[in-house]
């Protein structure tokens, strides 16, 4: 019961029969529950077949994973031929258990469960073998020189799926199994099953398009071509008979015509998706596991990457009816930003708290469990700083401390002081988030609003300043890691660049409103006959001089014209935005991705992601109503704005702040309420502008002069349905007043 290996040998050796015990428990199902290695070796040295007993408790969910990885590494590890015996049972093992799964008759999540068990078991043995990745060694070969693909070689096909069901084996179409070769790799046969479904799948959709389109072919050839816009659009009607419908042109004549089953066609297609996709995203996540073991860290398997682009319209498909698919089985997509690309539509259009969940679970994969306390575990992983210079001292603790251990947890004490725990480590966190905008470190400058930070381009100025903006990128990412809350807020353009995304000169006005409005007039109007005389060059104040900065080579002597004009401000915009930052930006994201993966923080825009560093602001109502201002015709008592402000006290607190964004620009409310918020030239109170009502019209915005252009709806109903909407969908695009 405590896997005593001597006792176990000693039993044996004297002739002990090996037998369960009243509730039958066997010696091997406490060994293998307490993880004993050493003692179920003995054991399978004295009864050999117990061997694939350990290897069917990898489908007993009852047994800690944990435990029967630590049994089946110590076994590997005892021979070449054990290490390559253990994987071969494995595989085929993982290999019944998929045909099963891909077996609509089966239990689907007892399946899966079952399957990714045994591939993760598989992936970690193989991991651990005498050629793994990590230990740099020629990925074809092992130690030995044994070809590395001889670890999936087996007995006859007809030997590895001997186990199946026929009646499983034809359901999934595995008639292919009698055409191959005599040595097949086992899970090879699961891949090739795979790949079958979705090629099966993808005919079937292809041919519904086909189907689709000869219909409305059909349809388009019985009008003539003065009729089309004008006849009514025609109906499909069983008639009775299948393979024949009858088509009802509206005129209340009705035409028969041989459309076989295209309806039940597409129904079928449509539920064959629904049965399977779940199935076949667990086996392809199967795959992935598989893929990546025999690949080098942070290298995404070329073959895999082959394999999506392949079934790209089916993932797809999969994904767009059931977008819970990412998250339970497509975790691939954060490690390839090449696959990321293609779903990222998708992603994105998922709710904010399945992606936060997501994000933090695959975040923290693969570290140790935690209570959350953080507890380190001895005194040298303790940051101690000093609360009269906490900014240097943290920079250089920080900059010591080992980069695995901060991000298990974090602990904290100052100097001369006794106190530790999460208190402490919020009020570190707390501290630091506005040490790290004082301006007499010169890193980062208020933007016109007064509220938000950006880089500071003259932060040279501080000769350490790379290596602050290195620490501070680090300080968000570990708020970020541990989901602290920090009281710091950057421009819109600032949360861009730390996503990755491209700036554009509508983010110029966080720092200069004025000279955003002008780009946005060369924008909309005509320049060719105005003698403006641009060039390519902007004047720059570096250090209070002006200096000619060439928007890109020979600039100064290239005019902007009619036909150049949006290069010329998108230029401009990435000079103002990017180009004068660059190298602080670097250093800030080079701290922050040491705790931050780009894969994943991509998942969020930069509104989100400003949620997620700086939490939710809290928006007193009351206040926001005392201080709105009404124009255009509205007035405070008009049933519109009554109706309106009904609708805002039935928000939730993140739709108030997406309500607030999309009209400011800001997601803060200044310090002193709304009656302090700043418009594009000083003060500008929340404003509410009349427009004229038309069906499905939306509300707009102008963030210059915080200005919502809201329609005079017939109903309440109406103005929360389309405000909603507006929120939801349409937050990113405003107009510059």
């Amino acid at each position: 019961s405590h896997g005593q290996r001597d006792t176990a040998q000693i039993l044996l050796m004297r002739g002990a029969k090996y037998l369960p015990d009243k509730n039958g428990i066997t010696p091997l199902d406490l060994c293998v529950q307490g993880g004993y290695g050493e003692t179920c070796e003995v054991l399978i040295q004295y009864h050999p077949r117990l061997f694939q007993t350990i290897i069917q408790m990898t489908q007993n969910e009852d047994l800690r994973e944990n435990m029967l990885r630590q049994v089946l590494e110590h076994l590997s590890q005892q021979s070449e031929s054990q290490y390559l015996k253990i994987l071969t049972s494995l595989a085929e093992v993982a290999t019944t258990n998929g045909h099963k799964l891909l077996s609509l008759s089966s239990n689907y999540e007892a399946q899966m469960k079952s399957l990714l068990r045994i591939v993760r078991i598989f992936c970690h043995v193989f991991r651990i073998g005498p050629s793994s990745p990590s230990n740099g060694n020629d990925m074809g070969y092992n130690g030995n020189k044994t070809p590395r693909s001889q670890v999936f070689k087996v007995r006859k096909v007809y030997d590895v799926v001997r186990k199946i069901d026929v009646k499983e084996m034809n359901f999934t179409k595995h008639a292919f199994i009698n055409q191959t070769s005599h040595e097949q790799e086992p899970l090879e046969l699961l891949w090739h099953s795979l790949d079958e479904w979705l090629v099966l799948i993808a005919t079937e959709l292809m041919k519904n398009k086909r189907d689709s389109a000869n219909i409305t072919s059909i349809l388009l050839k019985q009008k003539g071509p003065d009729q089309q816009d004008a006849t009514p659009t025609p109906s499909f009607a069983t008639a009775g008979t299948e393979g024949r419908k009858e088509l009802s042109t509206g005129a209340g004549e009705l035409k028969t015509y041989d459309v076989p089953g295209k309806q039940e066609a597409c129904a079928d297609c449509q539920d064959v998706i629904s049965m399977t996709a779940n199935r076949l995203s667990a086996v392809i996540q199967a795959f992935y596991m598989c893929c990546s073991c025999q690949m080098p860290q942070g290298m995404t398997s070329p073959r895999f990457i082959e394999f999506v682009c392949k079934h790209d319209d089916v993932l797809k498909c999969f994904v767009n009816r059931n977008p819970k698919i990412i998250f339970d089985h497509f975790h691939f997509l954060l490690e390839c930003p090449e696959l990321m690309s293609r779903f990222m539509h998708i992603i994105k259009a998922q709710p904010f708290k399945d992606r936060c969940e997501w994000f933090y679970e695959h975040l923290h994969a693969g570290q140790p469990d935690s209570d959350m306390v953080h507890r380190p575990v001895n005194e040298n992983d303790i940051l101690l700083v000093h609360r009269d210079s906490i900014f240097r001292s943290s920079c250089e603790v920080v900059s010591k401390a080992n980069c695995a251990k901060l991000k298990q947890g974090i602990a904290v004490r100052f100097h001369g002081e006794e106190g530790m725990g999460q208190g402490v480590v919020r009020e570190w966190f707390d501290i630091l988030s506005s040490e790290i905008v004082n301006p007499d470190y010169a890193l980062f400058t208020q933007s016109a609003d007064g509220t938000t930070f950006q880089p500071n381009s003259n932060s040279s100025v501080n000769p350490d300043h790379l290596n602050y903006f290195r620490f501070a990128g680090q300080i968000l990412g570990l708020a970020l890691n541990h989901r602290q809350l920090v009281n710091i807020y950057f421009t819109r353009s600032f949360y861009k660049h730390i996503l990755g995304i491209p700036v554009n000169y509508q983010d110029v006005a966080s720092i200069d409103p004025e000279y955003a409005k002008n780009l946005q007039w060369i924008l909309d109007n005509d320049i060719s006959d105005l003698g403006l005389e641009l060039t390519f060059s902007v004047e720059t104040d570096v250090f209070g001089a002006m200096e000619e900065v060439p928007l890109k080579p020979g600039g100064a002597s290239i005019l902007v014209t009619q036909e150049n004009k949006a290069e010329y401000v998108q230029l401009v915009t990435e000079l103002r935005m990017t180009r004068a930052i660059q190298p602080q930006i670097n250093a800030f994201l080079q701290g922050f991705h040491m705790f931050i993966p780009p894969s994943l923080i991509q998942l969020f825009d930069e509104y989100e992601l400003e949620l997620l560093l700086s939490g939710m602001p809290e928006i007193d109502v009351n206040d926001w109503l005392k201080n709105t201002e009404y124009t255009s015709g509205y007035e405070r008592g008009d049933q519109v704005i009554q109706w309106f402000w009904d609708v805002v006290e039935e928000l939730t607190q993140e739709e108030r702040v997406l309500l607030l964004q999309f009209v400011t620009g800001s997601s803060r409310v200044p310090h002193g309420g709304f009656a302090h918020i700043m418009g594009g030239s000083g003060l500008q109170n929340f404003t509410i502008a009349a427009v004229p009502y038309t069906a499905n019209l939306l509300p707009t915005s102008s963030t210059c002069i915080n200005m919502l252009k809201l329609p005079e709806y017939p109903s309440k109903e109406i103005l929360k349905d389309r405000l909603l909407v507006a929120l939801h969908c349409g937050s990113y695009g405003y107009t510059m007043a």
